[in-house]
């Protein structure tokens, strides 16, 4: 049985089933493993670690510990509950209109990603010239309507995963920003320092950054540097604004003061720090890696307000949801019909009635022609709704693929 406990209650004779740390890097070659010392004890209480799983079929029990199975039913709940205290907002573009736009500046965004990194390992200064034109479009387009972006940040390959990084931490940075109703030029900034969090990467050995295993700790020494460097490489731009430098300098931060560079804690972290930490987590976890297979976005949820207990700012966590909804665009969801599909953009009546494009019969196990459904207006006495998120992966549906089916 895989069961939850504290750190406090480890020791040796257990068997880590997961060390519930999904965002991190560090040096135990395998996810699981029999704590057999106390050095192991020692090791995973370095990395920060407050809570983890342990298998009691493998290794010894806790009599009172929560089962995993216990821990998802309450972050579920807890879930639906900050998402009814959300609110849908009626976009002034209509997703078809916005998704060409949102388009052609997600692409200008990975080009322009791509040519700054080159240029900071040729040994050239950082150009804010080529980046804040686009975090403007970027912000208008957010604010016509979010969904277009946010769409494609779900369609993604893993040989350009850092770029595709910094601009899908871009775009849910802005998204995220306007949730919590920054003022315009704070937005700007939120944006600006998103695209370029990352940028210290290029600094980072090939072999290293691109490592097909999991890195070694001195490994993971020298990749936690990346930080170090963006916010060096950014400090030394003319015109670049504390409100930018806090998001590329703070992100590995967390609350509890486990993170890193400067292991700062609570409000010693700036508020932008704390979004950055949110959404840069959210979106790692979300991706393909070699060493990590993604999660979906609905599971990613679930798992940011399990460690918003210690590790992320809780209130962000809550307004994040609310953000991006407890569904996010590119869910593989099943509705009381029995009928599967993937939310395609939000509802105009709250959180939990997004437009899901409908594709497979669960029941009889048969695909569907496309369809979008908008759980916000139906008929009136219909009792369909969506009673959960499923795995793409067991009903052989890839999310990507629906979300650019013409419907």
């Amino acid at each position: 049985m895989i069961k939850k406990i504290g750190i406090d209650q480890l020791k040796p004779g257990m068997y880590v089933h997961d060390l519930n740390c999904g965002w991190m890097e560090h040096g135990f070659l395998r996810r699981r493993f029999l704590v057999d010392a106390d050095k192991n004890l020692a090791r995973i209480r370095q990395l920060g670690i407050r809570e983890l799983y342990i298998d009691t079929e493998k290794g010894l029990d806790v009599a009172l510990a929560p089962t995993a199975s216990q821990v998802e039913d309450t972050l579920e709940q807890e879930l639906i509950e900050v998402a009814q205290e959300g609110r849908a907002e009626e976009p002034s573009a209509t997703l078809t209109e916005e998704r060409v736009r949102a388009k052609r500046i997600h692409n200008e965004a990975l080009s322009v990603v791509f040519n700054l990194m080159e240029d900071v390992r040729l040994g050239q200064q950082i150009d804010l010239e080529r980046a804040n034109p686009l975090i403007g479009q970027m912000v208008e387009s957010i604010f016509r309507n979010q969904d277009a972006l946010l769409a494609l940040t779900r369609i993604r390959r893993m040989d350009r995963y850092t770029f595709e990084h910094s601009v899908n931490v871009a775009v849910l940075m802005v998204s995220f920003a306007r949730t919590l109703e920054l003022d315009p030029p704070t937005i700007h900034e939120i944006g600006l320092g998103a695209l370029l969090h990352d940028i210290g990467k290029i600094l980072i050995p090939p072999t290293i950054l691109n490592k097909p295993g999991r890195l070694t700790e001195e490994e993971f020494v020298i990749m936690r540097g990346h930080v170090v460097q963006s916010r060096d490489l950014l400090a030394s731009v003319p015109g670049i604004r504390p409100v930018a430098l806090a998001v590329a300098a703070e992100h590995h931060e967390r609350v509890d003061g486990s993170g890193y560079p400067d292991r700062k804690a609570g409000r010693e972290i700036s508020r932008y720090g704390r979004m950055a930490a949110v959404v840069d987590v959210y979106d790692a976890i979300t991706s393909d890696r070699v060493y990590h297979k993604a999660v979906t976005p609905h599971l990613a949820l679930r798992k940011l307000m399990e460690w918003s207990r210690f590790h992320l700012d809780p209130q962000l966590v809550q307004q994040f949801i609310r953000c991006v909804g407890i569904y996010p665009i590119g869910t593989l969801v099943r509705l009381r019909s029995g009928r599967l599909g993937v939310v395609v953009r939000s509802g105009q009546s709250g959180l939990l009635q997004p437009v899901v494009r409908v594709v497979m019969d669960a029941n009889r196990r048969c695909y569907l022609t496309a369809q979008d459904v908008d759980l916000s207006r139906l008929e009136q006495g219909s009792s369909e709704r969506i009673e959960g998120a499923e795995s793409p992966e067991q009903w052989r549906i890839d999310p990507e693929e629906v979300l650019q089916t013409p419907c």
